[in-house]
């Protein structure tokens, strides 16, 4: 009997077709991004593996993905354990621009106890070889395997699985563009099997803390991004937007410009919350003295964009920095 795995499809590159097979990048647009349904019909393949709930959710380019869509595919997710006993697994077709900060939102917040897999393409699913097809294989196969349960959200592409933690999208359009830096692959997904070699240790759903389900929005959390010569320009518009927290995004090993700092400390007295991160994207952080002088805390290994994500759920529970600093260890 194969196993019951649930498809949602939010749209992307991998739901997406171009004019003809040779249209690699100027892809999708109005009447040309699929469903799930139809993603299925495209590749009857992906039925072998598993016995497929299709879910047509959304169809959208995923830098247009918000907390709104976030928050509805925690609950779907919710709904769809609810509805149907016995489901192995669930599977998000995602687009990768946005794939990694929506894996690592979901390894936060959902509550179900089965494996979800964001899935995607760098080539449309139309394209002459597109990834599309063989990476939904994949990711319901992984979805399916009891050895996915407790790892958080995973993503799938290229016939590797990855951590939502710890993976980063690398390459604008290169097939290889997920990658985690620091610590590699958690396996693959080969021809003949699905091969894990390791497990994240950080705290992932389900049992965290951050319960998103009675929320409209997320406390605004921004983003710094250091450069030679920036002012602190950036950091006092955001505090004057009415950011609740700060990530700086500064120079390896985890610095700011004198002027970024300035600005970021005196945001720490208005009772905003300063994370440092780096911009390189690897490599962990430590908290220096000036760091504890200025009130900074440190976002550890995670990359800005997930620091954000990171700061802003901790936002809704507490104010605390010693409580922040604690889920900065911790997840």
């Amino acid at each position: 009997m194969k196993p019951k795995v649930a498809f949602i499809g939010t749209g992307g590159t991998m739901a997406s077709l171009g004019e003809t097979p040779l249209t690699l990048m100027d892809y999708g647009g109005p009447g040309r991004i699929m469903q799930a349904s139809a993603i299925l019909e495209r590749f009857p393949e992906a039925n072998k593996v598993a016995d497929i709930i299709p879910v047509d959710f959304k169809a959208v380019a995923s830098h247009h993905i918000t907390f709104a869509e976030w928050k509805a595919l925690v609950l779907e997710c919710d709904r769809l354990v609810a509805a149907h006993p016995g489901l192995a697994g669930i599977v998000i077709g995602h687009g990768t621009a946005t794939m990694e900060e929506t894996a690592y939102f979901l390894s936060l917040t959902l509550q179900v106890d089965i494996p979800v897999v964001l899935v995607g393409s760098q080539r449309p699913a139309s394209a002459l070889s597109t990834d599309a097809g063989l990476n939904l294989v994949n990711a319901l196969r992984v979805a399916a395997s009891p050895e996915a349960r407790g790892m958080g959200a995973l993503l799938v592409l290229n016939d590797e699985i990855s951590a939502a933690r710890d993976v980063q999208k690398t390459s604008t359009t290169r097939l290889q563009t997920f990658r985690t830096p620091d610590f590699g692959a958690l396996g693959h997904a080969d021809g003949d099997t699905v091969a894990f070699y390791r497990r994240p240790l950080r705290r992932t759903y389900p049992g965290t803390e951050f319960d998103i389900r009675a929320l409209d929005a997320l406390p605004r959390v921004d983003i710094v991004l250091s450069y030679v010569g920036a002012d602190g320009t950036a950091v006092r518009a955001f505090a004057a937007a009415g950011a609740k927290g700060l990530i700086s995004a500064g120079f390896a090993p985890g610095a700011p410009t004198e002027g970024e700092r300035e600005a970021l400390a005196e945001a720490v007295k208005q009772g905003i919350t300063v994370v440092q991160s780096t911009r390189v994207g690897s490599g962990r952080l430590f908290r220096g003295r000036r760091m504890r002088e200025a009130g900074f805390l440190i976002a550890d290994n995670l990359t800005p964009q997930k620091a954000r994500i990171l700061l802003a759920l901790a936002l809704t529970r507490t104010s605390d920095p010693a409580e922040i600093e604690r889920m900065f260890r911790e997840y």
